[in-house]
């Protein structure tokens, strides 16, 4: 990592003094002694403050909103299986095993077009199906390299009229789409922005107050809401939880600021954004607010207004607390909640500010203010004020994240450009989540304190000194490939001669599907479903088949990259377009007046899921027959570059618009306003994804590619089992909501334990399970798994898995592979399988390998 811990290393030590909320530390150091020196330097007289007498209240007027209905826009009600009767077709096509069968399919599954030829096919026989070998070690591989620069392929049309019109947000550079600040620019701009661990929101004359300010919020776990109970699982666990939105602790504001006020968000970046709120359009008077994931302080800097600091819970009292440090002014700030902020002012001039509570929900600044004021809930008394007056005057202004690869081995660290008063030489506090912790190396973790303040749906945040902080992530799946893997047998090459003969049984079945017709749907997210279930089909045959029915796979390659070739031209039913408003790659289908067609991928919903499986698919085709890479590489990358891009000044694409590396997994939602931020239903198609890049950049050679795969599989493996698949020792998520095992959808602000197309279990806990491919091994952990199991679907449960309707059985007896490939092996292995088990985007034939491969057979 090229920036650690540098000029501000002393203060790692003596930050970390006279408190139980610090590491231990010896008495008396050199370091002790400079933090009381640089923390006790008062100008002004401490002086407390009490609203007018005639305006004491004892309880805030302030009522916490709980949106507890699921907002379902962009999301349509559809099962995740691609709408094809897999079942019946192979049911009819069962007695035709003959290579020269062929079967007619209904008109109604016939394809509304046939895809031009690609250049002639040389592949003739399983012998010439030679996957590309695995790279060699890697030796501090940088996982940021460019997967490309160039614009994208010619016969992709560029449209400048996008459903969502961006009307508020800097538009010089590619926009992120699904990151954490998208509620300062779409919509009524009023939706939270969740730094983590504090909330904001621009009150727009809204709530109590009527404010036309930003509000600062932060929940604790005695203002959850929680759903009804369910009695149908051991625990009887809550259905959901939920953070209130509305409540407004601290309000940055101006005695200017009303209804003529216009927000903007400009830099939009990443990890950051600046929401610049002004006065009036193109008025030079405003307030410019630095939203940075995990800023320790909440700032705002004011461009000649007079500060109007608010509160929606009301003041109890306000103690003028002299100046920790020359230039800046502290408050402490007592709320009706009986709750303590910390407020530091850093005006430009250097005077005093005096600041005036003219109410119980006002405190007033002085007219023209130029300079900074940021606030802090400070939870830690003396301890934690020691901290914030430390670092006050300082905050960030962007993020960025860097990472390499050395043998299984992978580091990345998250550093913050800061600016502010004296920034030089004052470090940043910044909030860690708990899977950061877990994983900081030593000097990180030195630097990290015992203030702790709960975020809305990951646990406690601890404050972290400095401005770089770097991860270990010690154990990258680096030989995970095509093969069934697991943790302890690795990627299993070869099966059994027995399980082998039940696979070639069988294949041929499944082979003689029509490839054109299931593929050419009107969705990106079936088609590439589709397309990934045939190309793992053929690899699995052709590898791990023993060479029986080669010729079988080979023609079916030949289909396979004939239906590809359909998306590639463009030619699908609703063409891929370059939308220039927002920068990025999207389906025509939501032109039509629909942004929920397609799940939403017009607006950018899912498009790591969709994507994800064509470029999977991609991997397999391109590892069988690597002349194919020449003429489709540009376009796969297009799609790694959407979904997943990994660098920062692209033109085109943003950096990792779906992948979220401070939170440590992607956000599916895109260009929909929401009360409860951006969310995730499936963790299992995010880690899809990860596989799909890992997979792809080793067949097309990219190192690069490939690393960043493997290290975002293993931060997702990290994130998810701290905040998305529970065990029984789950400490991040509230102790009565944990019995569900899976989160279902998780937002910013709440958990809902449910789908958007249905309450059935099978379907909340299944979506975190498909696709079961080689790295569902790697995240989903056999303790966790089998706890789910016993929990839910073993024959004593509430939901046995025998009972299971359709799809749904398929999926949830793969994934018992992980904990018991045997039983899984005999579920999909018995004389009388129905067909219906099997959903349109899996294989009984890959399912009886991958439970052989774990272990399973005859």
């Amino acid at each position: 990592m090229a920036a650690l811990w540098k000029t501000t290393a002393v203060l790692t030590w003596l930050l970390a003094t006279d408190s139980v909320n610090c590491l231990p530390q010896p008495a008396g150091t050199i370091a002790e002694n400079s933090l009381e020196q640089s923390a006790t330097h008062p100008k002004t007289a401490f002086k407390t403050q009490y609203p007018p007498s005639n305006q004491r209240i004892a309880i805030p007027e302030t009522e916490p909103d709980y949106r507890v209905a699921l907002d379902k826009r962009g999301h349509p009600s559809q099962l995740p299986f691609p709408t094809v009767d897999v079942g019946r077709i192979l049911e009819d096509i069962g007695g035709l095993l003959s290579p020269q069968s062929t079967t007619s399919l209904p008109d109604a599954l016939q394809p509304t077009d046939s895809p031009t030829d690609v250049s002639p096919d040389t592949i003739t026989s399983a012998t010439d199906l030679i996957p590309i070998p695995s790279a060699a070690p890697m030796n501090n591989q940088n996982i940021f390299e460019p997967v490309a620069t160039g614009a994208v392929p010619d016969n992709i049309e560029t449209r400048h009229d996008h459903p969502v019109q961006n009307e508020h947000a800097d538009a010089t550079k590619p926009i992120e789409t699904n990151k954490f600040y998208a509620g300062l620019f779409l919509g009524s701009q009023t939706n939270a922005t969740f730094t983590q661990p504090y909330s904001l929101a621009w009150s727009r004359g809204g709530g109590t107050l009527k404010s036309w300010g930003v509000s600062a919020s932060h929940a604790e776990e005695n203002l959850l809401a929680y759903g009804p109970p369910n009695p149908n699982l051991p625990g009887s666990p809550v259905n959901y939880y939920i953070n209130p939105i509305g409540i407004q602790h601290i309000i940055l504001s101006a005695s200017e600021l009303d209804e003529s006020s216009v927000l903007s968000t400009e830099e939009p970046k990443a990890f950051s954004a600046q929401a610049v709120l002004k006065r009036s359009g193109g008025s030079a008077q405003s307030i410019t607010f630095p939203v940075v994931q995990g800023m320790g302080y909440v700032t705002g800097v004011y461009s000649d207004l007079q500060p109007l600091v608010e509160s929606g819970v009301f003041f109890r009292q306000v103690v003028n607390s002299g100046s920790p440090k020359p230039g800046i002014f502290k408050y402490q700030l007592f709320l009706e909640d009986d709750t303590v902020w910390l407020l530091y002012a850093a005006p430009d001039d250097g005077k005093d500010p005096q600041f005036e509570l003219v109410s119980t929900s006002s405190l007033r600044g002085p007219a023209g203010f130029t300079g900074t004021i940021q606030v802090a809930k400070n939870p830690a008394d003396k301890a934690g004020e020691k901290f914030y007056d430390n670092s006050a005057g300082v905050y960030p202004i962007a993020g960025a994240v860097s990472g390499a690869v050395t043998g299984t081995v992978g580091t990345y660290g998250l550093s913050w450009t800061k600016a502010g008063k004296n920034a030089t030489d004052t470090p940043l506090i910044m909030f860690a989540l708990p899977h950061h912790v877990e994983s900081f190396d030593a000097s990180t973790s030195g630097r990290a304190t015992n203030i702790h303040l709960r975020t809305t749906t990951k646990g406690n945040a601890t404050a972290v000194i400095g401005d770089n902080w770097v991860m270990t992530e010690p154990d990258l799946p680096m030989d995970m490939g095509f093969a069934p893997w697991s943790p302890t047998k690795g990627s299993v090459h070869t099966l059994s001669a027995s399980a082998q003969q039940s696979i070639i049984q069988i294949a041929p079945v499944e082979l003689q599907q029509d490839i054109n017709s299931q593929t050419n749907l009107n969705s990106m997210y079936y088609s590439g479903k589709a397309l990934s279930k045939f190309a793992t089909l053929i690899w699995t045959v052709s590898n791990l088949g023993n060479g029986t029915n080669s010729d079988v796979a080979s023609a079916a390659l030949v289909e396979l990259k004939k239906s590809f070739a359909r998306f590639v031209q463009n030619q699908q039913q609703y063409p891929l377009a370059y939308d220039s408003v927002w920068k990025g790659v999207v389906s025509t289908a939501g032109y039509d007046g629909d942004l929920n067609a397609d799940f939403g991928n017009t607006a950018y919903n899912d498009h790591h899921f969709h994507y994800g499986y064509f470029i999977q698919a991609a991997a397999i085709i391109g590892s069988l027959d690597p002349t194919w890479l020449a003429q489709n590489k540009d376009w796969v990358n297009m799609l790694v570059r959407d979904a997943g891009n990994s660098i920062e000044d692209d033109p085109y694409f943003p950096f990792s618009r779906s992948f979220d590396w401070f939170n440590g997994h992607s956000w599916a939602k895109g260009l929909f306003e929401s009360f409860d931020g951006k969310d995730q239903e499936s963790t299992s198609e995010d880690t899809m994804f990860a596989y799909a890049v890992k997979m792809w950049g080793q067949t097309t050679g990219d190192a690069s590619m490939e690393a960043r795969g493997n290290m975002m599989l293993a931060i997702l493996r990290r994130s998810l089992n701290n905040y998305f698949l529970m065990q029984s020792n789950n400490t991040n998520q509230p102790s009565n909501f944990i019995a569900n095992k899976v989160t279902g959808i998780l937002f910013e602000n709440k958990v809902d334990h449910t789908t958007y197309f249905g309450n059935n279990l099978e379907y909340i806990q299944g979506i975190h399970m498909l696709p079961l491919l080689p790295n569902s091994g790697y995240t989903r952990q056999q303790q966790f798994v089998a706890e789910e199991w016993q929990a839910i679907f073993a024959a004593n449960a509430s939901t046995p898995a025998t009972g299971v309707d359709g799809g749904w059985k398929g999926v949830l007896f793969a994934n018992l592979a992980l904990v018991d490939p045997q039983a899984s092996w005999d579920f999909f292995a018995q004389q009388e399988f129905d067909y219906s088990w099997i959903d349109g985007g899996a294989s009984r034939t890959w399912y009886l390998a991958y439970a052989a491969g774990l272990g399973g057979g005859p």
